[in-house]
Order: C-alpha cells, then structure tokens, then sequence
C-alpha cells in the first residue's frame, strides 16, 4: 500500500525537483517486413509501425494527465534496420529512412530509432550500405535517429567500421551544415550497444525482443540534487544511501507509468531505464549534482569519483525498485543538453579528455560534443576507437555522438535548440593518427572475454 507521505513526497519531487519520466519508447520489430522490393518493404514497415504505434501519444498524454507525472516524450524503435531490409534488392536505404519519418511524423512521435547497423565482428552487404546511406538520411529526415555498434567484449573492435563512421560523421556533418551539423546529433556509434535501449540517439529494437514492447526511461537528475542538499554534512556512506533511495523512488515512478502504458497498449513491459538524464533547465543538471556532492564544477579533481559514486548508487536503487530494470541506466553526461556542464567547459575546468575519464565510470560516454568543423575524420575515428576501447575491456556500454561543426572553432558556440541545447566548440588533441586508423582490420577481443 503507498502511503499519503510517499504520495505527497512524489508530487514533490515532480513540482520543485523536475521529475518526469523521460520517455515512453514503443520497441516495433520489423522482421516480418522482409521484402525483396524496397518499395513493398517500405509499406510494410509504415503499415506495422503506424498500426502498433496509432495510440502511443495519447495514451502518454492520457497516464501523465492522470498521474500527474509529466511524461515528456514518446518514442519508438525498431529492428534495425540493416537486418530487417537485408533482403531488398536496392542501392540505396535512404527511402526506407524517409518511411520511418513519415511514420513517425504521423504517429505524432518526436524520435523513431533502428536506422542501424550490428558491426562488431564485420560487415555484411546490408551494412555497408546502411552506413553509406546515414549522411543522407540524416539530412532528409527530422525524426530518425542512427546508431552503429563497433564492438563488443566478445568479439574486439571492428576497426573498419571504425574507420567508415569517421567518415560518416563529417560527411554528415558536411551535409546538415546549414543547420550546424545537426544530423551528427542523431548519430551515434557504440561499444556493447544494447538491445532495450529507450533512449535516443542509440535506441534500436533488439532480435531478442518480443514483437512489439513498451520500454521507459525514466530522468530524475533535480531529484538526486534536491536530495543531496539535505546531506551536505554528511560523508559518503550517508551521500551514497540518500543517492540509492532516490534512485528507488524515482523508479518506482517509471514502473507505474511503465506497467500502465503497457496495459493501455495491450503490449509487454520490457524494461525501466532509469539514467539521470539532464535538459539545459537549470536544477535539472549533472553538473549541478558534482557541485551539490562538493565539486567546484564538473572537471574538478575527484569528477571521476563523484560520477563513479552517482552511476554506481542509482543503479543499486534503481534494481530494488523494479525486477526489469535495462536499457543504460546510470548517469549520462552530455556536454549540450546541461547547462553546469557547458559552464565548465567554458571555464576551462572540462576537456576533451577529461570527459574521456569520466566515460570509464559513467553509463555512456562522449555525448552532444561539438568539435571544430575541421576535424579530420581520422582523429573522429580515432576518438572512436578510443572510447570503444574503454568499452570493449571494461565489459560496458560505451558511445560516441560528436559533432563536427562546419565553420566553426573552438570557443564558439552552437545552438541546438530544444533539448539538445547548444555547446561551446571543444578543442580536439591535433596530432594525427591517420596510420593508426588506415592499418584496418579487426582487434581481437581481450582475454579475459573468453568466460564459456
């Protein structure tokens, strides 16, 4: 039975503390769309997408309005696509990205995700040209989000992947750049991607799925924040059990609506993804999180511990209060969607390579990073391979959305708008690795992936 005081703590939490369950994604598996001809399997996928998605707005908007939980996006994601249009015989999927935007744009949806590709161990014809199309279905679509998978633990680094999605990044960037690059924000490329990813840019439906599934992501960085100012004496086993029973109670909201959205839908819960996500608002911030935990801003000696502490503690919440808790979970720290983050970029406490620190204990990795527009794809390859690494040994999801902004250096600033915010530009390390990323191939994975 919830008592009156966790029901007047929860609306707390949402009025003063911006709590809100990020997103409500529909996962749509596209397999039995198969068609040898593109122009069959696009109305294929239009037909089951639109047909099992139709009421996933309003039914969010009608549990937020009972709740009293906001309920900020709802989103879908399906097969990805280099595996559900493996069979048709075209040069080109840029107008099967074309049909998930109409279908999402008619489902009234503000994201769809899975134009993607599984790498890790190579390549198959279908990724090739997934990969090859992304830059143009970046720029023709608002709404469809990309993501390739470079590696994983098992199975090493696929390095010409590696290689390629440099080039798709600037490529992207070169054709979206009236609009500062804006495609490569929906782009990202992974170490160990998962299959329940509610969340965009990366979020794609995983083979090992039910055919359709209700996922949600649930946010609650202002939350965490609001509850450490109460504990600021304390020291960090007092710091480390307020972080765990927030998280508890920030999932036990995700669940609700979760389980809700799911009977409305008439589809199966898949999972809760509590990651504390943050907006530009400011109080909905990870930045402001190091402060309240006695940082003077993000970058300062001991980030890494602080974000160590966060991730680990709000999973440990997070898995009490739910037996489907997947997806990331944990912490993100992207550069343009919080603002205390921008602030100590600016200040100068923030690097390049700071961030790539921070990425060994946290739940992504580099995420919404501009960098100067000059950049050569190489060095995008190289920071690729950088973070894959990281991933790869330390058995984690690791990730990579950078944004080379054409005309731009560092110090200037980008405008994203919306969620995305805007960012300052940020120094890339200018010495080259171009023999490094040219040698290709695959890298092994590490010994300690053979578990059989």
């Amino acid at each position: 039975m919830i008592s009156r005081v966790e029901i007047q703590e929860t609306n707390r939490m949402i009025a003063e503390a911006k709590l809100d369950v990020r997103t409500i994604t529909m996962g749509i598996s596209l397999m039995d769309c198969a068609d040898p001809d593109v122009e069959k399997f696009n109305e294929k996928i239009y037909r089951k997408i639109t047909n099992y998605a139709k009421n996933l707005v309003q039914v969010g908007d009608d549990i937020a309005k009972q709740f009293g939980i906001p309920v900020v996006n709802k989103r879908i994601s399906v097969t990805p696509i280099a595996i559900a249009a493996a069979s048709c015989q075209t040069d080109s999927y840029v107008s099967i990205a074309e049909t998930l935007d109409r279908a999402a744009k008619d489902c009234g949806v503000n994201f769809i995700g899975g134009f993607s590709a599984l790498v890790q161990k190579g390549c198959t014809p279908s990724d090739i040209l997934l990969m090859k199309s992304i830059p143009e279905a970046m720029n023709t679509t608002e709404r469809v989000c990309s993501s390739v998978n470079v590696g994983t633990s098992r199975n090493g680094l696929n390095m010409d992947a590696i290689k390629m999605m440099g080039e798709t990044i600037k490529e992207t960037a070169k054709l979206t750049q009236d609009r500062d690059g804006i495609g490569c924000a929906k782009l990202v490329v992974f170490c160990n991607a998962v299959e329940d990813n509610p969340f965009m840019a990366g979020a794609f439906h995983g083979v090992g799925e039910a055919d359709c599934v209700i996922n949600v992501g649930v946010s609650g960085p202002g939350v965490v924040k609001r509850a450490l100012e109460e504990v600021r004496e304390g020291d960090f086993e007092m710091l480390c059990e307020t972080v765990k029973k927030t998280a508890f109670k920030i999932t036990r909201v995700g669940q609700i609506v979760a389980q809700e959205a799911a009977r409305r839908l008439k589809v199966p819960f898949g999972i809760i993804d509590l990651s504390l996500a943050p907006t530009p608002a400011v109080g909905d911030s990870i930045g402001e999180i190091f402060q309240e935990m006695g940082l003077e801003c993000a970058g300062a000696p001991g980030t890494t511990a602080a974000l160590a502490i966060l991730n680990d503690n709000v999973k440990k919440g997070g898995v009490m209060a739910s037996s489907y808790v997947g997806g990331l979970s944990g912490a993100f720290i992207p550069v343009s969607e919080d603002h205390a983050m921008i602030e100590a970029v600016e200040r100068g406490a923030l690097s390049l390579e700071k961030l790539e620190a921070m990425t060994c204990v946290c739940s992504v990795g580099l995420d919404m990073i501009a960098i100067p527009g000059d950049t050569s794809a190489s060095t995008i390859s190289g920071i690729i391979a950088d973070e894959a690494a990281i991933g790869m040994v330390n058995h984690k999801t690791t990730a990579v959305r950078l944004i080379p902004v054409v005309g731009k250096t560092v110090g200037e600033q980008v405008e994203f708008g919306g969620l995305l915010g805007h960012a300052p530009i940020m120094k890339v390390n200018s010495f080259s690795c171009e023999k490094f990323i040219r040698r290709g191939g695959r890298v092994p994975a590490p010994i300690h992936s053979f578990k059989n």
